[in-house]
């Protein structure tokens, strides 16, 4: 079993950048495929970034494709979210997520087993 803890997010104006983090405890997270997803109010959670165990090879959504960046310090057991030139539509709830699966990153949450708490990020216009 292993628990994340996100860190970071808040209000930011479009154009901006914030960065996300995603800390586990208990296991480290090199077993884990991580994902980062969000939710905007009334809609479905949307992958956004990912990055697998072993290769650390990063997949992205391609709406941010090129804007955020999504990184794995193992010393620190954390994966990163770095996002850059923020747009007003970025603004959702986002979670960072663990799969144990030893498979390809995975785009639909419900492969995912492990959850962070979740973190507002609000880009303003």
């Amino acid at each position: 079993q292993v628990r994340l803890e996100q860190s970071g997010g808040g209000t930011v104006q479009a154009g901006g950048s914030l960065r996300l983090s995603c800390t586990a405890s208990e296991r480290p997270l090199t077993l884990y495929n991580i994902g980062w997803f969000r939710q905007a109010p009334g809609k479905e959670y949307i992958f956004v970034a990912g990055i697998k165990r072993n290769t650390d090879h990063t997949y992205y959504d391609d709406s941010v494709k090129g804007r955020f960046t999504i990184s794995r310090d193992n010393a620190k057991n954390t994966v990163y979210l770095q996002m850059d030139t923020l747009h007003t539509e970025d603004t959702a709830i986002y979670h960072c997520a663990a799969d144990h699966n030893l498979r390809s990153i995975q785009m639909t949450p419900s492969s995912y087993f492990y959850w962070g708490q979740g973190t507002q990020v609000t880009v303003s216009s």
